[in-house]
């Protein structure tokens, strides 16, 4: 009786996914707006900690699309900012990180400092590893226009050259759409609200509304924190995919993978060990329960488990696509999924362990 619960649990998981959320899993970048947005000022604010790497490719990418490039450079101790000079962008030193503060929203918060005299029409939030195709700002823009959008955001296409990134990146665009469906996100009527941090626009007024980026200071999940506080003041947002901007960080190995969910997973939980628990057995079941189940030699859990697993890998397939990967990875997605569990136990522990969050030498994320 236990092996047929678990099997039509799965299955109805499954059923539900695939036909009731938003269709999520349709991955695929959108078309662009057909109406083209002129005359509108936009100021791009980069935070920069030790990005010596990629910050050049960055502002090279943006310079003909920007007004005023501010790259905040946050204590580095590299060439991030004479590089940043060098290309005539306005380097910002960042101030003390004070307490209570992320270090990417303080950096943030001191741009913005910078910025507001130049009272652009729009703010473009990016990262210094992003590398922005040549009419990326004029389509988010004219997509802010023409659907009155107060944000903007794309999930740049990540870098998928090693071994890791192959198997690993395609299945955290798909859980992380299946967490923020983008149907969900543009729908007033839903409190579903998401941003990817590589490329969000904004209002200014927007920002205004919410009480600044002082209002989210402390969130470790920073993008999804700003576009849930606009959703909620009324505002109107927007989270899509784009194949022309992209990421150029590369994650040569599992483990750096692993650390950069790691980094967040337990933040998105809340800290809670219970949903840390419930969220390990809830991905059993979907993930890791239907190919087991072909093992049950129970008739009903072996065809349940079977129809779970086509979905999917039904499912599954327009991340790969997306990617230019082999959709004989589609069926692998458990076995991808047993990774992700592992990342977001090994989050809590560094949680607990004080040293959660940590990026760029920095933990973030403390009790």
């Amino acid at each position: 009786m236990t092996v047929e619960l678990i099997a039509a649990a799965a299955l109805g998981a499954w059923v539900y996914l695939f036909a009731a959320r938003g269709g999520f899993w349709r991955i695929s970048a959108p078309a662009p707006p057909s109406r083209v947005a002129v005359g509108k000022s936009v100021c791009v604010v980069i935070p920069a900690r030790n990005e010596e790497s990629g910050i050049g490719q960055a502002i090279d990418s943006l310079a003909k699309q920007a007004g005023h490039i501010i790259v905040v450079d946050d204590h580095s101790s590299d060439r991030t900012a004479e590089i940043a000079r060098q290309r005539d962008a306005t380097v910002v030193d960042a101030g003390p990180l004070p307490s209570g503060w992320s270090g990417k929203l303080w950096a943030i918060s001191e741009g913005l400092r910078y910025a507001s005299a130049l009272a652009p029409e729009y703010l473009l939030f990016t990262d210094a590893d992003i590398v922005h195709g040549p009419k990326n700002i004029a389509d988010l823009i004219a997509r802010a226009e023409t659907e009155q959008l107060d944000l903007v955001s794309l999930m740049v296409k990540l870098e998928c050259h090693s071994a890791a990134e192959k198997l690993l990146v395609p299945a955290f665009v798909f859980f992380f759409f299946m967490l923020y469906p983008p149907a969900w996100v543009a729908r007033r009527d839903r409190r579903t609200a998401a941003a990817a941090g590589g490329c969000i626009l904004i209002r200014p007024a927007a920002l205004d509304r919410i009480g600044g980026i002082a209002s989210i200071r402390g969130e470790i999940i920073d993008d999804c924190a700003l576009a849930r506080a606009v959703k909620r003041s009324g505002g109107r947002i927007w989270l899509g995919l784009t194949d022309e901007t992209r990421s150029i960080r590369d994650y040569h190995s599992f483990g750096e993978i692993g650390a950069m969910i790691s980094r967040t997973a337990f933040a998105q939980l809340h800290h809670s060990a219970p949903l840390l628990l419930l969220t390990i057995l809830g991905m059993a079941v979907i993930y890791l329960a239907p190919p087991l189940l072909l093992l049950s030699g129970n008739l009903f859990a072996t065809f349940a488990g079977l129809g779970a697993w086509l979905l999917m890998t039904i499912s599954y397939a327009s991340a790969l696509r997306f990617y230019h990967r082999s959709l004989l990875l589609a069926p692998l997605l458990p076995a991808i999924a047993l990774f992700y569990m592992w990342a977001t136990v090994d989050s809590a522990i560094a949680y607990w362990s004080g040293r959660g969050g940590l990026w760029k030498d920095r933990i973030q994320d403390l009790h």
